[in-house]
């Protein structure tokens, strides 16, 4: 299905789970999305295989930078009209605390975009936006 559809289908209906079934990897770590008018919440739900320090327990960094990637590109792709999922240019990441084993939530801003790239801030916290667990600036590139 062409991704136009499922990003129209999914802005319609207020599910997401088909749009983020379409990446394998979003899948694995359990990726889910809300919409709150015109903003969406990314959420990566507390999952026992996303753990990488068993002893705090805390999420492995490398599932954080992979949900704050995907978070970024289904952003793009929900607001950008696009018709393929953007590809990545690079990806800049601070870690700035553990992040726990609960609930983690991002929040992609678009803070410029030309006609064939974009730069896309990325803020990841679990208690509070006023405490991010990690940031991230993401450049993309549109095919």
């Amino acid at each position: 299905m062409d991704l136009r559809k499922l990003v129209a289908k999914a802005h319609e209906t207020g599910d997401y789970s088909e749009l983020i079934a379409t990446i394998p990897y979003a899948v694995t770590i359990g990726l889910e999305c809300e919409r709150f008018g015109d903003e969406i919440m990314f959420k990566l739900p507390s999952k026992k295989s996303n753990i990488g320090n068993p002893i705090l327990p805390a999420i492995h960094g490398g599932v954080i930078g992979g949900f704050m990637e995907i978070s970024a590109s289904l952003y793009l792709l929900m607001f950008q009209d696009m018709p393929t999922l953007p590809k990545i240019v690079d990806i800049s990441l601070d870690y700035l605390r553990a992040g726990l084993d609960r609930d983690t939530y991002v929040e992609c801003k678009l803070t410029r975009q030309g006609s064939r790239v974009a730069n896309v801030i990325v803020t990841a916290w679990q208690k509070s936006r006023s405490e991010p667990i990690a940031l991230a600036r993401a450049h993309f590139l549109f095919t």
